[in-house]
């Protein structure tokens, strides 16, 4: 597996009129990481980052207490180094102090003489401080995130994200190779663009674009960044056991975040796959059961979840009917079911509902079945819940959710406690979910993503899969890739259109294998539905065009 590279990144806040403003620089659309977003002044460290020369001319930290920040054992130094200098090359503004202590302005030589200079490797950052006898203020960089990037990336970073206000009296400057264009984005404005699909950012960037966005002021956003520090990435490996055996799991393997939930002191112990009719204890009082109905849409099977609390128990997606699961689920509860939820009505997740109902007496919690021709009709709520409405229970507390878009009738429940989200379809793990109109509707499955990161979640519980860890970098990248595709059809449109659906199919997923082309006409229609409802995109008849 190809091992992540150290890297850095430098969000730098400046005062405005709307409160304070961000430096987003936009990347160039060749680049083959992340070509066309809007980032943040980054890249890697490298070993002039570090250089015995340089030493002198550091402030602020030292070694120790660099790593002490950042949580690691050595080379800190090099990360906040390596996140002045590239922002220095990358963005033309330089964190620096003048030999009397004062941040160097516009007029410095060393922002015209050396930046390009430094870029090109011609001169190490050593020999300009020495030169002008600069000091790197190391201690105005406040550490805010840590990201790793997934395995399959064309290129893997271990990066360090900091916040520091930037220079006053210096302009910016992109450098027209890496990066085409620059601007200052108010972090509330920069979300919104994002939901807009104005402006494409990465996962890690959002994330700390809307740590920023809770504040209207500079100061307080900076004393957060110093105050709060950020749980470092998991890069370690995890023992677990796989058909008996022990096994070493990376941190990019599906099973990984959940095995180190349920294994926190790593003796081997957890499973890292799904077995399904085993059960398995993923909270204080959560479990799964998971339903031996394996499949390409199901994965390993449809996944049940017990809350089983002293006042009783509740079941959340029963799965299709199948008698030994059932029978499993009313031995375990031993006629304790305080209610059954269903996340929606697809032949998967709700048809054992009604055998449960029958046999407990329990009432049936959802959103009855729409028309479609694809839904579960035997399930017949005898509650439909409102948006925010609430179960509680003695030990425990479910939030119920509206999140339409795979399904209009679809709900997730979030437990207060664990702060576990149970997902339905909605999330999946390891897939992205079928939106197929008329019942799918893309434009609501992103409005629910977005409402979903408003939430306090730790943990998302999906219907199909192992927990997944880091809530709000696994909606934020499901966002990117539908707003990525969203693009592809613009640009399908733009070269094809007028067209009909068939036609745009082959270039709006030129990245998919033809015999995946019948499934991706679906996805394409939600897609073009969405834009319609826009005001981008316009039909007539059989044929799709931009408007």
């Amino acid at each position: 597996m190809m091992q992540p590279r150290p890297a850095s990144t430098l969000a730098l806040l400046r005062e405005a009129a709307n409160g304070f403003e961000v430096l987003m620089l936009q990347r160039s659309h060749q680049a083959a990481f992340l070509p066309g977003y809007y980032v943040f002044p980054g890249g890697a460290v490298d070993t002039i980052d570090t250089h015995p020369d340089l030493m002198p001319w550091l402030t602020g930290h030292s070694e120790a207490s660099a790593c002490q920040m950042l949580g690691i054992d050595t080379d800190g130094l090099g990360y906040l180094v390596a996140a002045i200098r590239e922002c220095f090359e990358e963005a033309g503004l330089l964190l620096a102090l003048d030999d009397d202590g004062t941040p160097i302005g516009a007029d410095h030589p060393a922002l015209d003489e050396d930046r390009h200079a430094i870029m090109h490797g011609n001169r190490p950052m050593a020999d300009v401080c020495r030169t002008h006898a600069l000091t790197l203020p190391l201690d105005r960089l406040h550490y805010i995130d840590h990201w790793v990037t997934p395995p399959g990336a064309p290129r893997r970073f271990d990066t360090r994200f900091f916040v520091a206000q930037a220079p006053e009296d210096q302009v910016a400057a992109h450098d027209g190779r890496e990066t085409i264009d620059h601007c200052w984005l108010n972090p509330q404005r920069a979300l919104e663009e994002h939901r807009m699909g104005k402006r494409q950012f990465g996962a890690p960037t959002l994330t700390v674009l809307r740590r920023l966005a809770r504040f209207d002021r500079l100061d307080d956003a900076l004393a957060d960044a110093q105050r709060n520090r950020p749980q470092p990435f998991p890069t370690e490996p995890w023992p677990a056991r796989k058909n008996g055996d022990l096994v070493t799991l990376d941190p990019g393997d599906a099973a990984y975040p959940e095995v180190r939930k349920r294994d926190p002191q790593g003796y081997g112990t957890a499973e890292a796959t799904i077995e399904p009719s085993l059960w398995v204890r993923l909270g204080e009082h959560i479990w799964r059961l998971t339903v031996p109905n394996p499949g390409v849409m199901t994965g390993p099977g449809t996944n049940t979840y017990l809350i089983d609390d002293a006042d009783g128990a509740l079941i959340i997606d029963p799965g299709p009917y199948h008698a030994e699961h059932i029978e499993r689920l009313l031995t375990r509860t031993e006629n304790r079911v305080r209610a059954i939820l269903v996340t929606h009505t697809h032949g998967d997740h709700s048809p054992g509902a009604r055998a449960l109902k029958e046999a407990t007496g329990a009432p049936l919690i959802g959103l009855a079945p729409p028309d479609d021709g694809f839904q579960d009709t035997s399930f017949v709520p005898d509650h439909e819940p409102a948006h925010g409405e609430w179960m509680t229970l003695t030990e425990s507390r479910l939030k119920i959710l509206h999140t339409p878009g795979h399904a209009s009738n679809h709900l997730c429940f979030l437990h207060e406690g664990e702060r576990m989200l149970f997902s339905g379809d909605h999330i999946m793990q390891g897939s992205t979910v079928v939106i197929n109109p008329p019942d799918g509707d893309m434009a609501d499955y992103l409005d629910s993503l977005h409402h979903l990161l408003e939430e306090e979640i730790d943990w998302i519980a999906p219907g199909h899969g192992f927990l997944l860890a880091y809530p709000q970098i696994v909606i934020d990248l499901l966002v990117t890739h539908r707003l990525n595709r969203e693009r592809k059809v613009i640009r399908a449109l733009r070269k094809t259109g007028p067209a009909p659906l068939d036609d745009l199919v082959p270039e709006a997923y030129a990245d998919a294998a033809p015999a995946l082309h019948g499934l991706a006409s679906r996805s394409l229609l939600a897609h073009l539905l969405k834009l319609e409802k826009d005001g981008r995109a316009t039909r007539d008849g059989e044929h799709w065009a931009l408007r």
